[in-house]
């Protein structure tokens, strides 16, 4: 993804960029520092300058210090783990609230796996039986594409659950599946594929998409 990222950082306006491994913080001790370590790393060799910020708790997301770190961002980055905890933790918090500023001067958010799911405009809400995953509902999420439910890792699914899933989406919303190792870019209301793989829209079909070419989103 060292190309993407890249671009992200151009379209960013500078080389500040917050590493938020929120989503990790269930997934046992050391998770989260390691996510920020990995995001920290990768940016420096892309000539950033990157900072861990771990507000791994509702308490965290309102304190002052963090909000501050995040502010001074011109990218943000979402790491991967629990959605339904990334939301839950962060929505309405002061953290939260840098976040936005982020976004309204100009810089970038980005998310990958749970990071990327809570910029849709609703979350599934799970139980797993016998090892399968069964939807029991849907929780809100951030919209900030709204009507869309989105599904990382979407080539790494099977074809079998996928349609089995398509058809529980929320009334009105539209599905966008996004393969590893790519990445769906928007802009002032443009949304472009970067990456190895395709980006899946379905709303009343299925339409591939691949790097380069743009798909129809409403922002």
């Amino acid at each position: 993804m060292k190309g993407v990222d890249r671009e992200l950082l151009v379209a960013s306006g500078g080389r500040q960029v917050a590493i938020l491994p929120t989503a990790s913080a269930l997934d046992g001790p050391g998770v989260p520092e390691r996510w920020g370590k990995m995001g920290v790393e990768h940016f420096e060799r892309l000539g950033a300058q990157a900072e861990a910020i771990l507000a791994l708790d509702r308490a965290a997301c309102e304190g002052q210090e963090f909000s501050d770190q995040v502010r001074r961002a011109s990218l943000v980055y979402l790491s991967g783990g629990k959605p339904d905890y990334l939301y839950q933790t962060l929505a309405g918090s002061k953290l939260w609230q840098a976040v936005n500023e982020v976004l309204e001067r100009g810089g970038v958010l980005a998310g990958c796996s749970a990071g990327a799911m809570v910029l849709g405009s609703h979350l599934p809400s799970l139980s797993v039986r016998l090892r399968v995953p069964i939807i029991r509902g849907w929780r809100p999420a951030f919209g900030l594409l709204s009507h869309c439910v989105i599904l990382p890792h979407f080539n790494q699914m099977p074809e079998r659950l996928i349609r089995l899933f398509l058809p529980l989406r929320p009334p009105g919303t539209t599905v966008i599946g996004i393969d590893a190792d790519t990445a769906l870019i928007g802009r002032n209301g443009i949304w472009k594929v970067r990456g190895s793989g395709r980006v899946s829209h379905f709303s009343t079909r299925i339409q591939r998409f691949r790097d380069g070419e743009t798909i129809p989103l409403q922002p």
